[in-house]
């Protein structure tokens, strides 16, 4: 037990540690539903702006519904407080759409300069000039459900323009309805472009498509048909590779970063000292990523440690419950081979009690008594033959009293049809 339980503690330090090592930490002031519980007061998320057209959204404990199931026309949003100053980033985005057969809607999730103020609850039909990326979930086309990237350096009124779907720039079929689980989409920026993917699987990629950074906000919209899809959103979370340190070293501009060093300097203490100052930001920046793994370190031990008091109780438990099973096992064998020998007693008494009956039936002789029931059998039989036609006869209705009934009853309707016969003929005639 005691090397199972190392064991448990070395692999679970190595998945940590491995772990630590290759993902990235969430930005908490940028996601939420990566933490329980969602909403601390059960009405708003920290950091979060939530907002809606004919109803502000519902707050539950594990999801937002950004549109009810009824009524519909309804509109929701959400959005960051503060900005994602951040040159590489992945968001993930855990959403469910459900509704009937014939239901509509839209979802976005938007990462545009200025937030809500450029954008608000809009969708990407009803939205006017905006600066960045917008991708929309809804049934264009007919094809039961699709995902599209929209970009728009703020030059381009969608709200006004004949025709917003030929603006998209990468596409894929995805049919995200009535799924009865909540799907992801996750997009990745980076250095080396631009890629979107759902469940896990690339929608479309571009290495054509570098977005900025700097007053950039990501937001969620949805909106909802006259026969309402009800969009619900349990996560949003972002992580980075990089920092805003960095974000602001690569921003700086080029009279900042390259001033040439005083005349009372020498050469080589200048560049020490431009040597220094990229170090001490990223020694800073280092020290904070180390103290944050030290947090998560130290709270992983300590849960390692209550599941080895809690694997330690319950070995404990299990040999206190082993020790009574055998102890009332040695106990029951006692009553129950007591039990048997009752039974078997009893099984030879029975045996014996018919094997008594058996032999008394096979040494005696009844021929006496099987002669004294035949011969009773036999005047029984003579006794009725002789007293059954007397009884017959007596029994038996005369002749004489039945045809006296039937004459009498002839000559009563003999009677009866003269006298009718009379009282017709002596009846008063009407003629018409």
């Amino acid at each position: 037990m005691v090397r199972s339980i190392w064991s448990i503690r070395l692999v679970a330090y190595f998945l940590f540690s491995a772990s630590l090592s290759s993902a990235d930490s969430f930005i908490d002031s940028l996601s939420f539903g990566h933490k329980e519980p969602l909403s601390p007061g059960g009405q708003v998320i920290p950091n979060f702006h939530i907002s809606g057209e004919g109803g502000d959204p519902q707050v539950l404990s594990d999801r937002v519904m950004l549109t009810p199931p009824y009524p519909g026309n309804r509109r929701g949003a959400l959005w960051t407080d503060s900005p994602a100053d951040y040159p590489e980033w992945t968001a993930s985005l855990e959403f469910r759409a459900s509704g009937p057969e014939r239901g509509g809607g839209n979802l976005q999730l938007w990462f545009v300069k200025n937030g809500e103020q450029a954008v608000g609850r809009s969708s990407v039909y009803t939205t006017g000039p905006f600066d960045g990326l917008a991708l929309m979930l809804d049934q264009y086309g007919g094809r039961g459900g699709g995902l599209r990237g929209f970009l728009n350096d703020g030059g381009v009124d969608y709200k006004s323009h004949t025709s917003v779907d030929s603006l998209a720039f990468g596409h894929c079929d995805y049919p995200y309805r009535n799924l009865g689980r909540f799907s992801n989409l996750k997009v990745q920026s980076t250095n080396g472009g631009l890629k979107v993917s759902v469940d896990d699987k690339v929608c479309f990629a571009s290495d054509k498509v570098n977005l900025p950074h700097g007053g950039y906000y990501f937001g969620i919209t949805a909106g909802s048909a006259e026969t309402p899809d009800s969009f619900e959103v349990s996560k949003f979370t972002l992580s980075s590779t990089s920092s805003p340190q960095q974000q602001q070293q690569q921003q700086q501009p080029p009279s900042q970063q390259q001033q040439p060093p005083p005349a009372s300097q020498p050469p080589s203490q200048q560049q020490q000292q431009n040597q220094a100052a990229p170090a001490n930001i990223d020694l800073t920046d280092v020290n904070s990523r180390l103290q944050h793994l030290t947090q998560q370190t130290e709270s992983l031990a300590s849960q390692l440690q209550q599941l080895v008091q809690s694997l330690d109780e319950r070995h404990g438990s299990l040999i206190q419950q082993v020790r009574a099973m055998q102890s009332t096992q040695q106990s029951s064998g006692s009553g129950s081979h007591a039990k048997l020998d009752d039974v078997a007693k009893r099984v030879e008494s029975i045996e014996r009690a018919v094997t008594d009956i058996k032999r008394d039936v096979e040494g005696k002789d009844y021929s006496e008594h099987l002669a004294n029931l035949h011969s009773s059998i036999r005047e029984t039989r003579e006794g009725l033959m002789g007293s059954l036609p007397g009884m017959i006869s007596s029994s038996a209705p005369r002749m004489g009293f039945f045809l006296f009934v039937v004459i009498a009853f002839q000559v009563m309707l003999a009677g009866s049809y003269i006298v009718y016969k009379r009282r017709r003929a002596n009846a008063p005639k009407k003629f018409l």
